[in-house]
């Protein structure tokens, strides 16, 4: 799919045709549509398709028409019918005339610009653009870690009581989830600090002071989600114990009720042998079935509040 917005009388549209200072917008874009943009604009097909590629590594290319700065960005998958966190690559491919990006989804990052929903945003100011989308991304990746932060609480209050191994399975889709942030934050940075030093994309003072706030906001998300992480992999330890206590206390407790429920069993096995019942107690009295169940309750009791005393229930 392809987009194309422009900036007019100070508000972001959708247009039909591609002009001088538009954004051009692939979304998951098909074989057709990347040979189109290849030969109308003069892009490697390749630096078209690198985005597509799920494990393309963050990097920034300079050609000799356009620049290409490549970047991780999170977004929300369905795993275990839940949904979690990962990340994907977009790029953003910068021509004399006009700014391209390519992504295999409409992420959150992009979705802000096309709705008009960022202040001081034109499409032909594309360096301030560049950096408005990569502090839109990093900012994205703040508002994600918040989520699951939160999300890891809910885990920990169903913990508690816990004796499955669901919630831990949750905690290790959050934990990889923290995995895939950290390592496409540190890709990332790698990208803002190249950035600094690259000649092709001009950075006027405005936009140098933007830059740094990019890569301030990019290292915040860095430390929190390896803060979040450390966090998250005491908590599955601890928990694990926890899961595997809680157990015990049940397999703790069935065995003493089983104990006492085994005294009646005994006697009642006892009296139901076919022996001469002349050597059996309470045979000739005519209350001896209540004796043998008083004496059996009573015994059982007797056993209960042992156990209890100790701890057992």
């Amino acid at each position: 799919m392809i987009k194309i917005f422009r900036t007019m009388d100070g508000e972001i549209q959708q247009v039909n045709e591609a002009q001088e200072g538009c954004w051009i917008a692939l979304i998951n874009p098909t074989a057709t549509e990347i040979l189109k943009i290849s030969k109308e604009y003069k892009i490697e097909m390749d630096d078209l398709r690198a985005p597509l590629d799920e494990e393309e590594r963050s990097r920034i290319e300079v050609g000799d028409n356009y620049t290409m700065v490549l970047v991780d960005v999170p977004m929300i998958e369905e795993r275990n019918d839940k949904d979690w966190f990962g990340t994907i690559p977009m790029s953003i491919v910068v021509t004399d005339k006009l700014i391209f990006t390519v992504c295999l989804e409409d992420t959150p990052v992009l979705s802000a610009f096309m709705d008009g929903r960022v202040r001081n945003f034109f499409t032909y100011m594309k360096t301030r653009f560049i950096l408005q989308i990569l502090y839109k991304n990093a900012s994205m990746y703040l508002h994600y870690l918040r989520i699951i932060d939160k999300k890891s609480e809910v885990v920990e209050r169903k913990l508690h009581g816990s004796m499955k191994n669901q919630e831990l399975i949750e905690l290790l889709e959050l934990e990889k989830s923290l995995t895939y942030f950290t390592t496409s934050l540190r890709s990332n940075e790698v990208v803002l600090e190249k950035l600094l030093k690259t000649e092709t994309i001009k950075k006027y003072p405005e936009d140098t002071e933007l830059l740094e706030d990019v890569i301030i906001e990019n290292k915040q998300a860095i430390e929190m989600a390896n803060i979040y992480s450390g966090i998250l992999s005491g908590m599955m330890d601890a928990f694990a114990s926890v899961i595997s206590n809680n157990l015990n206390i049940v397999m703790k407790f069935l065995a003493t009720v089983t104990i006492v429920m085994s005294i009646p069993t005994m006697i009642f096995s006892a009296y139901g042998m076919n022996v001469n019942s002349s050597g059996m107690p309470f045979a000739g009295s005519q209350f001896g079935f209540a004796f043998v169940i008083l004496f059996s309750l009573v015994l059982s009791l007797v056993v209960a509040l042992i156990f209890y005393k100790k701890n057992l229930f």
